[in-house]
Protein backbone atom coordinates (compact mmCIF):
# COMPACT_ATOMS: atom_id res chain seq x y z
CA UNK A 1 0.00 0.00 0.00
CA UNK A 2 2.85 2.40 0.89
CA UNK A 3 4.48 1.61 -2.46
CA UNK A 4 1.35 2.58 -4.40
CA UNK A 5 0.72 5.71 -2.30
CA UNK A 6 4.28 6.93 -2.84
CA UNK A 7 3.99 6.38 -6.59
CA UNK A 8 0.63 8.19 -6.77
CA UNK A 9 2.15 11.23 -5.10
CA UNK A 10 5.48 11.33 -6.92
CA UNK A 11 4.63 10.38 -10.52
CA UNK A 12 2.46 13.45 -11.33
CA UNK A 13 5.11 15.74 -9.82
CA UNK A 14 7.88 14.12 -11.84
CA UNK A 15 5.89 14.32 -15.07
CA UNK A 16 5.02 17.99 -14.59
CA UNK A 17 8.65 18.82 -13.90
CA UNK A 18 10.03 17.13 -17.00
CA UNK A 19 7.27 18.38 -19.31
CA UNK A 20 6.87 21.98 -18.19
CA UNK A 21 9.44 23.17 -15.67
CA UNK A 22 12.09 25.63 -16.91
CA UNK A 23 15.69 24.54 -16.53
CA UNK A 24 16.32 26.84 -13.55
CA UNK A 25 13.59 24.99 -11.64
CA UNK A 26 14.25 21.47 -12.90
CA UNK A 27 18.02 21.52 -12.37
CA UNK A 28 17.90 22.03 -8.55
CA UNK A 29 15.37 19.19 -8.23
CA UNK A 30 17.52 16.81 -10.28
CA UNK A 31 20.59 17.94 -8.33
CA UNK A 32 18.80 17.15 -5.06
CA UNK A 33 17.91 13.67 -6.35
CA UNK A 34 21.54 13.16 -7.37
CA UNK A 35 22.82 14.27 -3.97
CA UNK A 36 20.42 11.90 -2.19
CA UNK A 37 21.60 9.03 -4.41
CA UNK A 38 25.24 9.94 -3.84
CA UNK A 39 24.62 10.09 -0.10
CA UNK A 40 23.15 6.59 -0.10
CA UNK A 41 26.02 5.19 -2.18
CA UNK A 42 28.60 6.72 0.17
CA UNK A 43 26.73 5.22 3.14
CA UNK A 44 26.76 1.77 1.49
CA UNK A 45 30.50 2.10 0.90
CA UNK A 46 31.05 2.12 4.66
CA UNK A 47 30.01 -1.54 4.71
CA UNK A 48 33.05 -2.19 2.50
CA UNK A 49 35.35 -0.54 5.04
CA UNK A 50 35.55 2.75 3.11
CA UNK A 51 35.67 6.06 4.97
CA UNK A 52 33.92 8.23 2.35
CA UNK A 53 34.65 11.87 1.55
CA UNK A 54 31.15 13.14 2.15
CA UNK A 55 31.43 16.91 2.14
CA UNK A 56 33.89 17.22 -0.77
CA UNK A 57 31.72 14.87 -2.85
CA UNK A 58 28.53 16.81 -2.13
CA UNK A 59 30.21 20.13 -2.95
CA UNK A 60 31.66 18.74 -6.20
CA UNK A 61 28.33 17.32 -7.37
CA UNK A 62 26.41 20.47 -6.46
CA UNK A 63 28.96 22.65 -8.27
CA UNK A 64 28.75 20.46 -11.38
CA UNK A 65 24.96 20.80 -11.52
CA UNK A 66 25.17 24.56 -10.96
CA UNK A 67 27.57 24.94 -13.89
CA UNK A 68 25.49 22.68 -16.15
CA UNK A 69 22.31 24.58 -15.31
CA UNK A 70 24.07 27.88 -15.99
CA UNK A 71 25.26 26.63 -19.38
CA UNK A 72 21.80 25.35 -20.31
CA UNK A 73 20.25 28.70 -19.36
CA UNK A 74 22.40 30.58 -21.89
CA UNK A 75 20.75 32.48 -24.72
CA UNK A 76 22.32 30.68 -27.71
CA UNK A 77 21.08 27.10 -27.63
CA UNK A 78 23.86 25.31 -29.52
CA UNK A 79 26.40 27.18 -27.40
CA UNK A 80 24.67 26.34 -24.12
CA UNK A 81 24.41 22.63 -24.99
CA UNK A 82 28.09 22.57 -25.91
CA UNK A 83 28.94 24.34 -22.68
CA UNK A 84 26.94 21.84 -20.64
CA UNK A 85 28.69 18.89 -22.28
CA UNK A 86 32.11 20.49 -21.82
CA UNK A 87 31.25 21.04 -18.15
CA UNK A 88 30.40 17.35 -17.70
CA UNK A 89 33.56 16.27 -19.52
CA UNK A 90 35.71 18.57 -17.39
CA UNK A 91 34.00 17.37 -14.20
CA UNK A 92 34.62 13.72 -15.09
CA UNK A 93 38.24 14.35 -16.05
CA UNK A 94 39.09 16.44 -13.00
CA UNK A 95 37.26 14.30 -10.44
CA UNK A 96 40.03 11.71 -10.02
CA UNK A 97 42.67 14.35 -9.37
CA UNK A 98 40.48 16.49 -7.12
CA UNK A 99 39.44 13.64 -4.82
CA UNK A 100 42.96 12.21 -4.65
CA UNK A 101 44.22 15.67 -3.77
CA UNK A 102 41.60 15.89 -1.01
CA UNK A 103 42.79 12.49 0.22
CA UNK A 104 46.29 13.87 0.79
CA UNK A 105 44.97 15.76 3.81
CA UNK A 106 43.78 12.59 5.54
CA UNK A 107 45.44 11.46 8.72
CA UNK A 108 45.18 7.83 7.58
CA UNK A 109 46.66 7.67 4.07
CA UNK A 110 45.52 4.06 3.37
CA UNK A 111 41.92 5.32 3.45
CA UNK A 112 42.51 8.01 0.80
CA UNK A 113 42.47 5.94 -2.38
CA UNK A 114 39.34 3.85 -1.57
CA UNK A 115 37.50 7.02 -0.54
CA UNK A 116 38.55 8.89 -3.68
CA UNK A 117 37.56 5.94 -5.89
CA UNK A 118 34.14 5.80 -4.21
CA UNK A 119 33.58 9.52 -4.76
CA UNK A 120 34.54 9.21 -8.43
CA UNK A 121 32.13 6.29 -8.83
CA UNK A 122 29.35 8.28 -7.15
CA UNK A 123 29.95 11.13 -9.57
CA UNK A 124 30.16 8.99 -12.72
CA UNK A 125 27.43 6.47 -11.93
CA UNK A 126 24.88 8.61 -10.08
CA UNK A 127 25.34 12.33 -10.66
CA UNK A 128 26.47 12.44 -14.28
CA UNK A 129 23.69 10.25 -15.77
CA UNK A 130 21.13 12.52 -14.11
CA UNK A 131 22.94 15.58 -15.43
CA UNK A 132 22.80 14.05 -18.91
CA UNK A 133 19.02 13.94 -18.58
CA UNK A 134 19.04 17.71 -18.14
CA UNK A 135 20.98 18.00 -21.39
CA UNK A 136 18.56 15.63 -23.15
CA UNK A 137 15.65 17.79 -22.00
CA UNK A 138 17.14 20.75 -23.88
CA UNK A 139 17.77 18.74 -27.07
CA UNK A 140 15.29 17.72 -29.78
CA UNK A 141 11.84 16.94 -28.27
CA UNK A 142 13.49 16.71 -24.85
CA UNK A 143 10.41 16.68 -22.65
CA UNK A 144 8.74 14.01 -24.73
CA UNK A 145 11.96 11.93 -24.78
CA UNK A 146 12.13 11.95 -20.99
CA UNK A 147 8.46 10.96 -20.78
CA UNK A 148 9.19 8.10 -23.19
CA UNK A 149 12.22 7.04 -21.13
CA UNK A 150 10.26 6.94 -17.88
CA UNK A 151 7.42 4.96 -19.46
CA UNK A 152 9.86 2.41 -20.90
CA UNK A 153 11.66 1.99 -17.56
CA UNK A 154 8.43 1.81 -15.54
CA UNK A 155 6.89 -0.66 -17.99
CA UNK A 156 9.96 -2.88 -17.80
CA UNK A 157 9.85 -2.89 -13.99
CA UNK A 158 6.12 -3.62 -13.91
CA UNK A 159 6.18 -6.46 -16.44
CA UNK A 160 9.22 -8.03 -14.76
CA UNK A 161 7.62 -7.89 -11.32
CA UNK A 162 4.23 -9.38 -12.16
CA UNK A 163 5.36 -11.95 -14.72
CA UNK A 164 8.29 -12.97 -12.55
CA UNK A 165 6.00 -13.54 -9.59
CA UNK A 166 3.43 -15.41 -11.64
CA UNK A 167 5.53 -17.77 -13.76
CA UNK A 168 9.18 -17.08 -12.90
CA UNK A 169 11.07 -20.35 -12.43
CA UNK A 170 14.60 -19.87 -13.80
CA UNK A 171 16.83 -17.60 -11.73
CA UNK A 172 18.54 -14.80 -13.64
CA UNK A 173 21.34 -13.98 -11.18
CA UNK A 174 20.71 -15.94 -7.96
CA UNK A 175 23.86 -14.75 -6.17
CA UNK A 176 23.09 -11.10 -6.87
CA UNK A 177 19.29 -10.84 -6.91
CA UNK A 178 17.53 -14.12 -6.03
CA UNK A 179 14.09 -12.73 -6.85
CA UNK A 180 14.83 -12.00 -10.50
CA UNK A 181 14.08 -14.62 -13.12
CA UNK A 182 14.70 -15.07 -16.84
CA UNK A 183 10.95 -15.12 -17.38
CA UNK A 184 10.66 -11.72 -15.67
CA UNK A 185 13.61 -10.34 -17.64
CA UNK A 186 12.12 -11.44 -20.97
CA UNK A 187 8.73 -10.01 -19.99
CA UNK A 188 10.46 -6.77 -19.00
CA UNK A 189 12.07 -6.52 -22.44
CA UNK A 190 8.81 -7.31 -24.22
CA UNK A 191 6.81 -4.85 -22.11
CA UNK A 192 9.34 -2.07 -22.58
CA UNK A 193 9.37 -2.57 -26.36
CA UNK A 194 5.56 -2.62 -26.49
CA UNK A 195 5.10 0.51 -24.38
CA UNK A 196 8.06 2.26 -26.04
CA UNK A 197 6.70 1.55 -29.50
CA UNK A 198 3.17 2.66 -28.59
CA UNK A 199 4.47 5.88 -27.03
CA UNK A 200 6.88 6.86 -29.79
CA UNK A 201 4.69 5.67 -32.67
CA UNK A 202 1.98 8.02 -31.46
CA UNK A 203 4.41 10.76 -30.43
CA UNK A 204 2.84 13.54 -32.53
CA UNK A 205 -0.63 12.80 -31.18
CA UNK A 206 0.57 12.47 -27.57
CA UNK A 207 2.56 15.71 -27.74
CA UNK A 208 -0.40 17.47 -29.35
CA UNK A 209 -2.77 16.31 -26.63
CA UNK A 210 -0.37 17.30 -23.86
CA UNK A 211 0.19 20.69 -25.47
CA UNK A 212 -3.53 21.32 -25.86
CA UNK A 213 -4.02 20.46 -22.19
CA UNK A 214 -1.23 22.83 -21.17
CA UNK A 215 0.87 19.98 -19.78
CA UNK A 216 3.90 20.45 -22.04
CA UNK A 217 5.55 23.51 -23.51
CA UNK A 218 6.14 23.77 -27.25
CA UNK A 219 9.92 23.73 -26.71
CA UNK A 220 9.84 20.24 -25.20
CA UNK A 221 7.13 18.61 -27.34
CA UNK A 222 7.56 16.27 -30.30
CA UNK A 223 6.73 18.54 -33.22
CA UNK A 224 7.62 16.28 -36.16
CA UNK A 225 4.62 15.14 -38.19
CA UNK A 226 5.73 11.52 -38.35
CA UNK A 227 7.34 9.16 -35.79
CA UNK A 228 10.83 7.74 -36.32
CA UNK A 229 11.17 4.49 -38.32
CA UNK A 230 9.59 1.43 -36.70
CA UNK A 231 12.87 -0.48 -36.32
CA UNK A 232 14.52 2.57 -34.74
CA UNK A 233 11.87 2.72 -32.02
CA UNK A 234 12.11 -1.02 -31.33
CA UNK A 235 15.92 -0.99 -31.10
CA UNK A 236 15.97 2.09 -28.87
CA UNK A 237 13.34 0.68 -26.51
CA UNK A 238 15.19 -2.64 -26.33
CA UNK A 239 18.54 -0.96 -25.63
CA UNK A 240 17.00 1.21 -22.90
CA UNK A 241 15.44 -1.84 -21.26
CA UNK A 242 18.64 -3.89 -21.33
CA UNK A 243 20.57 -0.96 -19.85
CA UNK A 244 17.88 -0.50 -17.19
CA UNK A 245 17.98 -4.17 -16.19
CA UNK A 246 21.78 -4.07 -15.95
CA UNK A 247 21.49 -0.96 -13.79
CA UNK A 248 19.07 -2.74 -11.46
CA UNK A 249 21.38 -5.74 -11.18
CA UNK A 250 24.42 -3.53 -10.61
CA UNK A 251 22.81 -1.83 -7.63
CA UNK A 252 21.77 -5.24 -6.31
CA UNK A 253 25.40 -6.36 -6.62
CA UNK A 254 26.60 -3.37 -4.58
CA UNK A 255 23.96 -3.90 -1.90
CA UNK A 256 24.49 -7.66 -1.78
CA UNK A 257 28.22 -7.20 -1.28
CA UNK A 258 27.53 -4.68 1.48
CA UNK A 259 24.96 -6.92 3.15
CA UNK A 260 22.12 -4.38 2.98
CA UNK A 261 18.61 -4.88 1.63
CA UNK A 262 17.77 -1.33 0.53
CA UNK A 263 19.90 1.70 -0.20
CA UNK A 264 17.86 3.72 2.29
CA UNK A 265 14.42 4.39 3.78
CA UNK A 266 13.60 7.70 2.12
CA UNK A 267 10.65 6.49 0.00
CA UNK A 268 8.03 4.42 1.89
CA UNK A 269 7.52 1.07 0.21
CA UNK A 270 10.35 1.69 -2.27
CA UNK A 271 13.48 1.89 -0.12
CA UNK A 272 16.02 4.58 -0.90
CA UNK A 273 16.49 6.96 -3.78
CA UNK A 274 19.01 4.65 -5.46
CA UNK A 275 16.48 1.83 -5.35
CA UNK A 276 14.16 3.97 -7.47
CA UNK A 277 16.63 5.42 -9.97
CA UNK A 278 19.14 2.57 -10.45
CA UNK A 279 17.61 1.49 -13.77
CA UNK A 280 17.29 5.09 -14.92
CA UNK A 281 20.98 5.77 -14.29
CA UNK A 282 22.12 3.18 -16.82
CA UNK A 283 19.41 4.00 -19.35
CA UNK A 284 20.04 7.76 -19.29
CA UNK A 285 23.32 7.70 -21.28
CA UNK A 286 21.67 5.49 -23.93
CA UNK A 287 18.91 8.05 -24.42
CA UNK A 288 21.44 10.89 -24.51
CA UNK A 289 23.39 9.18 -27.31
CA UNK A 290 20.17 8.74 -29.28
CA UNK A 291 19.11 12.36 -28.82
CA UNK A 292 22.60 13.62 -29.72
CA UNK A 293 22.65 11.51 -32.88
CA UNK A 294 19.23 12.85 -33.82
CA UNK A 295 20.56 16.38 -33.51
CA UNK A 296 23.55 15.57 -35.72
CA UNK A 297 21.51 13.66 -38.31
CA UNK A 298 18.61 16.05 -38.72
CA UNK A 299 19.72 19.29 -37.15
CA UNK A 300 16.99 19.21 -34.50
CA UNK A 301 17.72 21.07 -31.26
Amino acid sequence: MKRVATAVVLIPIVLLLILRAPIYLLAPVVAAVALLGVRELLAISEHYGVEPMRRPTYVYVAAMFALVATALSAQTQMLDLGGALLTLLAAATAAVFVFLAVGMARASLPTAYPAAATSVMALLCVAMPLALLLVVRELWAGGFLLLYLLLVVWAGDTFAYYVGRAIGRHKLAPRISPGKTWEGAIASLAGAILVGWATFWHAPQISGALYSAGLITRQYAYLAKDPPPFIEIILLSACLNVAAQIGDLTESLIKRGAGVKDSGTLLPGHGGMLDRIDALLFAAPVLWYYAALRVMWQGHV
